[in-house]
């Protein structure tokens, strides 16, 4: 059993952590750092509510720590977490900045502790059938793609620390690692990125809308998000020189998490029909135009192959390097759109 513990029991807690931690066989929840309510007894009552982020990591029954809280502590928190000798899972943005990342990875080798981000959107249902098309090579060579978070929410959000202004604050940082990570995961690392943010809603501190454009060989990638797009557009647009695949962003799991819906289901992540991607290609000569089955998203893997690493040194399944190469696209970024030019990485 390897004892895990949140540092909040807030909604990424209580939707995204807990309920996977609680389902998987060799993963313990040992309880959360709560800081004003006492939540996670009344969900899980076996688990503990600790007073201090101390008194948590004084624990030793410990051993894990899931570091869940918003953006611009994610470092701080993580490296506390380490230096007293606990394993780490940071959430995304997995830090402010890229030299914080690379600092987490070496205090990580010197204490001998592993660290994941996580990036729960791999096991999104759309990412991996998307992602299966193109390695099958459906649409022959892939010569661009475009991924994007579109959603229509012109009001603030009531979380005070995305719209404050702060290291952690933006669209960039609290959407763009996801995509970002997901344009990585298909095709490594870009050679240059061009980037565009802008402040779009009324009383925005913070950016609220980005592109950027990330550079290979043979192939160009965009990804962006905004909250002005009303009319539900695919979300994975993928063209080849065979052929092209859409596909609409429509994982079940959030939505069936927030509901209070426990993954422990036959059919768990399994998307409705109607949202199958739609693939126009060459077969064996033949142009075919055609929807394809969606397949299930499920984060329990996520979990579950953080058990395996830990439990049997194999590698973590979104590693600290991964965490460090989104970073490096989102301070190449920034410093394109300061510039208002291409950035070499």
């Amino acid at each position: 059993m390897i004892h895990t513990a949140l540092l909040s029991y807030g909604m990424s807690g209580r939707v995204f952590h807990a309920p996977f931690i609680h389902l998987h066989p060799n993963l313990q929840l040992v309880g959360s750092w709560e800081r004003s309510k006492q939540l996670i007894q009344n969900d899980y009552p076996y688990a503990k509510s600790f007073a201090s982020l101390e008194a948590l990591l004084s624990n030793d029954s410990v051993e894990l720590v899931i570091v869940n809280t918003p953006t611009n502590t994610h470092f701080e928190y993580a490296k506390k977490a380490l230096l007293a000798g606990k394993d780490v899972v940071v959430e995304k943005a997995f830090t402010t900045t890229l030299k914080e990342a690379v600092e987490l990875k070496t205090i990580a080798e010197k204490a001998g502790k592993k660290i994941a981000v996580f990036q729960n959107r791999r096991w999104d249902s759309d990412f991996k059938t998307v992602k299966q098309v193109i390695e099958q090579q459906l649409l022959g060579a892939v010569t661009e793609m475009e991924i994007q978070f579109a959603r229509y929410n012109p009001a603030l959000s009531p979380k005070l620390h995305k719209e404050m202004p702060n290291p952690g604050a933006g669209i960039v940082k609290d959407l763009g690692p996801h995509i970002i990570d997901q344009a990585l995961c298909l095709f490594g690392k870009p050679l240059s990125v061009f980037a565009d943010f802008r402040i779009t809603r009324t009383n925005s501190q913070v950016e609220d809308y980005f592109e950027i454009l990330l550079y290979y060989k043979d192939k160009r990638v965009r990804v962006k998000a905004g909250y002005f797009m009303r009319e539900p557009v695919p979300s994975y647009i993928v063209h080849g020189t065979k052929g092209s695949f859409l596909k609409s962003r429509a994982d079940v799991q959030e939505g069936l998490l927030l509901q209070g819906a426990k993954p422990n289901i036959a059919n768990w992540g399994a998307e409705p029909e109607s949202e199958q991607g739609l693939l126009h290609t060459e077969k064996n000569g033949v142009v075919i135009r055609e929807t394809i089955p969606t397949i299930k998203g499920n984060y329990y893997e996520f979990y579950n192959k953080v058990y395996e690493a830990l439990a049997h040194d194999k590698p973590m399944p979104v590693t600290v390097d991964d965490g460090i190469w989104v970073m490096q696209i989102i301070d190449a970024a920034y410093k394109s759109n300061a510039a208002k030019k291409v950035i070499d990485l």
